[in-house]
């Protein structure tokens, strides 16, 4: 098999990136060489690569589905809002500058030779590249302009699935509706659809699936059920929910649960981050944004931010600097990530993200931050740091991590939590640890010793860490059940004769008043 699909989806978070993923991880179990690719991607989730660059975390784990190392080539152009206006502009890995859209439709015709470039050079290396849209192919406004949907499909050929989530209701109206607004020679790429997320008796929706395909003439090529134990890496970091939980928690393995709240920022970055502590059995994780929220939890989690001094304000008027405050002079256990990091030191000096110029943090921390030019990206391998009183419980254990910030440590009046890349990293003091290594807790030996730590700080006696816990293999078992998914309610045939052969050439098309094509008038 040779050939490639595009994979859109009705809204954003309609599962696009899940099902390539799946279909990623059935074809490689299959013995394909195949490859993920996501033209242009708006996230403030990423991850550093091997060639030095940052991609959007779904596409590591497409990569992952694939048994590939991440790469810059899966995911070239990159946005990151800043601000609801801002964004900053990630091409290839490496920042070139903030736009917003004005700035970014001049870039459009460079965007398209880079995207072009990568898709044509991994269809030459690969058997198949399954590409991920972005938002919905029916932002019929941007058209113009398009990367990465229909103007993707169009300069490359591909076959397009629609993928509609019917967990937020009027998924057929969604697909009809996708399909009916796109001009005709857009409309010939599609070639059928997908529903996530059902619960029930699929036969109940069986004769709007064949009404669908009455008024389409596209098949749907399958109907995914809602699977309770999927909880993989979330595209964006702005659609984690406040108040949600994160993962599935596993009852503990001694007597007590340890809880933690991960604080929802406005622009928070790498919300993955936490992921790895509700892998942990007995380790109840979740998104808060209230101060109240932080009274009864055993640790708070302050994660990274892509606009810290503006999210660093945030913290202030919602009450959630004070809470932090009272925690750390009763020594309850705080952690900070990245800018979360930062936000805990006493001065961040910052004429780089929002040149706001010095401005006090939080003040928990002895720790002077300032933001410079070009941004720190590394993967970096280390160990728990020396403790002369053998009171963190983390020396000498292996570690593991990236980093993504333009925020430097100037001065640090506290020991270091961390050696990485043979240097001092982070800052511990009392029960508050402050890192800028992004996937930390990814290392199991190191995560398990430093939460017994956070344990006995919190009170927590009968709390015990899994040995057995491992979070690659979590994610392992996660993208297997993905491709179980796919292969079991996906009619796979089809699917591999559309990556094959392109999308139908006898399709019909429906007329911009919306009524019913008549099937046989095919155009």
């Amino acid at each position: 098999m040779k050939g490639a699909l595009l994979v859109a989806g009705t809204t954003s978070d309609a599962g696009k990136s899940v099902v390539v993923a799946g279909i990623c991880r059935m074809l490689a179990r299959k013995g394909v060489r195949v490859a993920p690719f996501k033209a242009q991607n708006m996230s403030n989730n990423s991850v550093v690569t091997l060639d030095g660059g940052e991609i959007g975390r779904a596409q590591a784990l497409q990569a992952q589905a694939c048994g590939l190392e991440p790469s810059v080539r899966f995911n070239p152009v990159l946005l990151k809002p800043g601000s609801d206006r801002r964004s900053q502009l990630v091409v290839r890995g490496k920042a070139v500058g903030t736009v917003g859209a004005a700035d970014y439709f001049r870039h459009r015709q460079e965007l398209r030779a880079v995207v072009a470039a990568e898709l044509d050079a991994l269809r030459a290396e690969f058997d198949v590249v399954i590409c991920e849209g972005a938002g919905s192919p029916a932002e019929i406004n941007l058209r113009a302009t398009d990367l990465a949907n229909m103007g993707l499909a169009e300069a490359a050929g591909l076959p397009v699935l629609v993928v509609g989530d019917i967990d937020r209701g009027g998924v057929l109206a969604h697909l009809f509706g996708t399909l009916a607004v796109l001009e005709p020679d857009d409309q010939r790429l599609i070639a059928g659809f997908v529903i996530n997320k059902f619960r029930g008796d699929v036969e109940l929706l069986r004769p709007g699936l064949d009404r669908l395909t009455e008024l389409t003439g596209r098949p749907t090529l399958g109907v995914v059920p809602f699977a309770e134990e999927l909880w993989i890496d979330a595209e964006d970091s702005l659609g984690t929910i406040a108040d949600a939980p994160v993962g599935r928690p596993a009852t503990p393995a001694g007597t007590e649960w340890l809880t933690v709240a991960a604080i929802r920022l406005p622009r928070i970055s790498n919300s993955t981050d936490v992921e790895a502590l509700a892998c942990e059995p007995g380790v109840a994780v979740r998104w808060v944004r209230d101060p109240s929220r932080l009274a009864d939890a055993d640790l708070v989690v302050l994660p990274g931010s892509k606009s810290t001094v503006s999210d660093l304000d945030w913290l202030r008027r919602s009450g959630i600097g004070a809470a932090l405050a009272e925690r750390a002079a009763a020594g309850r256990p705080i952690l900070g990530i990245c800018g979360g990091y930062q936000m805990l030191g006493r001065r961040i000096v910052d004429d780089v993200e929002s040149a706001a110029g010095t401005v006090d943090g939080l003040g928990l921390l002895d720790l002077d931050v300032e933001f410079a030019e070009p941004k720190v990206l590394r993967r970096s391998e280390g160990h728990g740091a020396a403790d002369p009183l053998r009171s963190l419980g983390t020396e000498g254990i292996p570690l593991h991590g990236y980093e993504i910030h333009h925020g430097r440590v100037t001065r640090s009046g506290d020991p270091a939590w961390l050696v990485a890349a043979g240097e001092p990293e982070g800052s511990v003091r009392g029960a508050i640890w402050g890192t800028h290594l992004h996937g930390l807790m990814e290392s199991d030996d190191f995560r398990r010793a430093w939460l017994r730590e956070v344990a006995r700080r919190a009170g927590r006696a009968g709390f015990v860490a899994a040995e057995a816990t491992s979070v690659a293999a979590v994610r392992t078992a996660q993208l297997d059940l993905l491709a179980d998914l796919m292969e079991n309610h996906l009619d796979t045939n089809l699917l591999e004769r559309l990556i094959a052969e392109g999308a139908p050439g006898a399709m019909p098309t429906l007329t911009s008043s919306l009524d019913a094509p008549d099937v046989a008038d095919r155009r």
